[in-house]
């Protein structure tokens, strides 16, 4: 009889591949580069010495290279018993040490913005625990859209350079990672921030809460008790959201010169030291599979045994509509700019007008070359929107459709979380080279693991809800509970999600660019934009501005445009449209199916 896995035995099999997957991709980054790694490394130890073919064996032979990457990888995996790494190739130590520094700094990091997020999400949630009612979102969203990498810029601006109150670079104490921290955790606390708004005015409505005022109950409990009843779908989240801050923040670490878990991935895989970028690739590997055991641990507290024992009520989805100006305003403020953008030439070069202030000329000004910003802005537009909605519509997909797999998800979402989005780029820009579809293709690879943990677990707990049970036991054939019930039930916040997460993904696309692996010049390309004027935004803000404002009001009009397209308010499994008689149906026959207890002798 063919073994059986349980669940937890399939997700565990899933993380090992994946694991072993993402490792093996890694050890073959030089082959894969087109590179000689043997000159590269001979440039990273050195680059007054000539690549001679002596220099070149001689490196060759030194860390084996000869022998091909599946003897080196097994060389260096033969070590991890041990707890050894292997040794840099280019300064010669041992790579344990290095990695263990990184991740230390990093991880202070995380803690540090992750406090900052928590901040924001608070300021977020109050004013829709304080009314009882819901908002839009569209502030939330423009702060989740805010790009790291130039709110680091800023902040270095302006409280390092004209106020000198904060440290600029370098890490030597607590002082050193508070505008990182700042620059790292305010869009993460927009984002969870907005994740959490969403789920709490279907609950703020719900029957217990009206008996729980009348009867005197504190707002501040009911507030405790309405969290409590949103978080379980949402944990998952917070885990993702903190490996992110540890292993994504390589142009931030890169801004303030952190010497970070990622900033020191980032130079192995430059200089092609593989050792030290298997070290640091798998300590982060480790860091998301820990978090995200983690998060199901605590998430599985939360639940209690309704989960096991298919007690789950859950609340109905019922977005909040913002009044029709707010997406109309933003739609047609982000429309006249790209439109008018387009009528204008993104590419003539005029040095004589390099770095004007906004003017009739020139409506947002000049860049370092003298180019139109409002003409690259419009022109740019189409691929920055285009690709960013094209990647998040592939993430949709692949999310919901392995949120019916949970044991697959769950272990696949893990590794890909916590791969950084750099690492990936650097690896499909080996292969196809550094441009729009080469990052579009990395960010695409690493945009579902958050999408797909919300919509499993949003299956997990509809499936174990009661009204389905119920459903079960009146004949209900599975395609219709499917269609009809949990589908509806998973789709709607999942895609809200995705809409949430739409900026972010141009954000991606964009640090992709800040960071060389994206749109190459002269690409109009937001990110691209972004990354020319970080170095004149003291001289010049209006052009790093232009890019972050038209994000800001592309994630704004995305939010507060997602309750209207979904044409009225969603029915949930715990919402049945079918009238009284069916829910005292679904009473009696859940009554029925429960085991009763049997009575003491």
């Amino acid at each position: 009889m063919a073994h059986q896995f349980t669940p937890g035995g399939r997700a565990a099999l899933t993380r090992l591949g994946c694991l072993a997957a993402v490792l093996a991709a890694v050890g073959l980054l030089p082959w894969l580069s087109g590179r000689d790694p043997a000159l590269t490394v001979l440039r990273a130890r050195s680059a007054e010495q000539e690549g001679t073919p002596e220099a070149l064996a001689a490196i060759r032979a030194d860390l084996g290279l000869d022998a091909g990457p599946l003897s080196l990888l097994g060389s260096w995996l033969s070590g991890l018993p041990r707890g050894d790494l292997g040794t840099s190739w280019v300064s010669g130590t041992d790579v344990l040490p290095s990695v263990v520094s990184g991740l230390q700094v990093s991880l202070a990091l995380m803690g540090a913005a992750l406090g900052v997020a928590l901040l924001v999400t608070c300021a977020v949630v109050a004013p829709v625990l304080v009314r009882g009612r819901g908002s839009a979102g569209a502030f939330a969203a423009m702060l989740a859209a805010l790009p790291e990498f130039l709110l680091a810029t800023v902040a270095l601006l302006v409280c390092g350079v004209w106020l000198g109150v904060l440290p600029t670079s370098g890490w030597q104490g607590p002082q050193y990672m508070v505008l990182p921290a700042v620059a790292l955790g305010v869009p993460a606390g927009g984002l969870l921030g907005r994740l959490v708004a969403d789920a709490l005015p279907p609950v703020l409505d719900e029957r217990w809460v009206e008996l729980w005022r009348g009867a005197g109950v504190s707002r501040a409990r009911i507030s405790a008790a309405a969290l409590r009843r949103v978080l379980p779908p949402l944990v998952p989240q917070f885990g993702m959201v903190a490996v992110g801050l540890t292993g994504g923040a390589v142009a931030v670490e890169t801004v303030f010169a952190v010497p970070g878990i990622g900033r020191t991935a980032l130079g192995a895989a430059k200089s092609q030291d593989l050792p030290l970028l298997q070290g640091s690739v798998l300590a982060l590997l480790a860091l998301g599979l820990v978090t995200g055991a983690a998060a199901a641990l605590v998430r599985r507290r939360l639940l209690g045994p309704a989960l096991r024992d298919a007690g789950l009520t859950l609340p109905a989805a019922r977005p909040v509509r913002a009044h029709p100006a707010v997406p109309l305003t933003l739609g047609i403020t982000l429309l006249t700019c790209v439109g008018w953008g387009l009528l204008r030439d993104p590419y003539t070069v005029d040095t004589n007008s390099r770095l004007q202030a906004p003017s009739w000329a020139y409506p947002l000004g000049t860049d370092g070359l003298g180019r139109d910003v409002l003409a690259r802005l419009g022109h740019g537009a189409a691929s920055t929107i285009g690709t960013a909605t094209a990647v998040c519509l592939a993430g949709l997909v692949l999310a919901l459709a392995l949120g019916f797999l949970p044991a697959v998800a769950s272990g696949a979402s893990d590794i890909a979380n916590a791969l950084p989005p750099v690492i990936a780029g650097i690896l499909v820009a080996a292969v196809v080279g550094p441009g729009t579809g080469g990052a579009a293709l990395a960010v695409a690879l690493l945009s579902w693991p958050a999408l797909s943990s919300h919509a499993a677990a949003l299956v997990q707990e509809v499936r174990a809800s009661t009204f389905l049970l119920a459903q079960r036991a009146i004949g209900a054939s599975p395609s219709w509970i499917l269609t009809r019930h949990v589908l509806p039930s998973v789709a709607a916040p999942v895609a809200r999600h995705a809409l949430l997460r739409l900026p972010g993904i141009a954000l991606a696309l964009a640090s992709l660019g800040f960071l060389g692996l994206g749109a190459q010049p002269p690409a109009p390309e937001w990110g691209l934009l972004l990354d020319e004027s970080r170095a004149y935004v003291e001289r010049a803000p209006w052009a790093a501005l232009a890019p972050a404002v038209a994000l800001a009001l592309l994630a704004g009009l995305a939010v507060s445009s997602a309750a209207y397209a979904e044409g009225g308010r969603s029915r949930t499994a715990t919402q049945p449209s079918s009238g009284p008689r069916l829910r005292a149906i679904s009473r009696a026959a859940v009554s029925t199916l429960r085991p009763r207890k049997e009575p003491t002798r």
